[in-house]
Formats: structure tokens, sequence, C-alpha cells
């Protein structure tokens, strides 16, 4: 179900980016298997360097590559795409990773062309720019809620505590530690005079 819209879409950008497809014919009838722990998404790469679905193929068959993501992390990935194999666990034939690794870098959809064979170029370019507006927005509000909801916390229902008043509370224990102990050998200097003196 998932896996027919994923590689419709894929194989529309290796269409647009004939050099993409040329680095997968490479790999030609390889399987590659991302694993999101809800789900699997398993995938040949066909001798015209497109994606097949592997789900027909037997459960036997050998992933060549598999891909372990934590669902937590897809948000961080679709939010910071040249970070994104930082939180991706790769196992398998590392030429092929590494071809999947630099194709998810460098592959880019270009909606405004795919929008202008649509609604034309004047359309595309103002749905585009309006498209980018709301990312931009959505940014700005989620920063605003942030920065309110920590000062909510911090002033007027503190809940959480600022770093340096952290710092601050751990000085003072430290030296009032110190002065404890100065204190104690004080004290035990004074008893021992008190003994020698009787």
């Amino acid at each position: 179900m998932i896996a027919t819209p994923f590689i419709l879409f894929v194989n529309h950008l290796l269409a647009q980016e004939p050099w993409a497809a040329a680095r997968l014919q490479k790999h030609a009838g390889k399987t590659a298997c991302i694993d999101v722990e809800l789900f699997q998404l398993r995938v040949t790469i066909g001798v015209d360097g497109l994606l097949q679905s592997a789900e027909a193929a037997s459960s036997s068959s050998v992933d060549q590559v598999v891909l372990r993501i934590k669902p937590a992390d897809l948000a961080l990935i679709a939010q910071n795409r040249e970070r994104a194999v930082s939180y991706v666990k790769i196992e398998g034939d590392a030429d092929f990773a590494n071809t999947l690794s630099q194709l998810s870098q460098d592959l880019r959809w270009e909606v405004e062309d795919d929008l202008s064979k649509l609604f034309g170029d004047v359309a595309a370019v103002r749905l585009v720019a309006a498209g980018k507006g709301v990312v931009e927005s959505a940014k700005r509000t989620h920063q605003h809620l942030q920065e309110n909801f920590a000062e909510y916390f911090l002033e007027e229902n503190p809940m959480l505590v600022r770093p340096q008043a952290v710092r601050a509370f751990g000085e003072q224990v430290n030296k009032t530690r110190d002065d404890v102990e100065r204190m104690m050998k004080r004290l035990e200097r004074l008893e021992k005079m008190k003994v020698t003196k009787q």
C-alpha cells in the first residue's frame, strides 16, 4: 500500500534525471529494504535503473541493503536532508548503500516544473511561492510556540530551571560543603587541644 506511491514518486524523479537512473542501473537486480519498524518497504532495481516492487518476491530472497529508520527520526530526516544519513542505520552492500545515499542527497523534485505542466508557468511559480510562504510561516509559528512555552515554564509556572541557576546552585552547594569541611577540621583541632590541656 505504501510501496506503490513511493515507487511511482521515485521513478518520476528518476525519469526526470537520467544520470540518477544510470547510477542505479549498475545495481540492477539488487534489493533494498527500508525498515521503519512500523512497516517495511522492499524495492528491486530494474535493468532500466527504475524501482520495482520487491513485495511479490519470495520472503527468502536476500536484501542486499537494509536501511533501518526509527519512526521518530522521520521528521528530522524530512527537515534536514543533508543530515538524513546520520539518522539511518545501513547494513549490507557498501557500494549499493553508497549509491542510494548519494541519490537521496542529490535527487531533487522540481515541483515548479510538474505544476507548470498542469497549471502553466505563472501559476506554478505563484503556487510554489505560496507553498514556501506557508512552510516559512509554520516554522516561525513553531519557533514562537517553543519560545512561549519555555517562557511560561521558566517564569510564570516555574517547572523548568535556567542553566545559569543550576550552575549557581551547584557552585553554592560546593562552597557550603567546603565551608562545612573546614569547620569540621577546626572542631577536631579544638577537641585535640582540649584533650592535651587536660
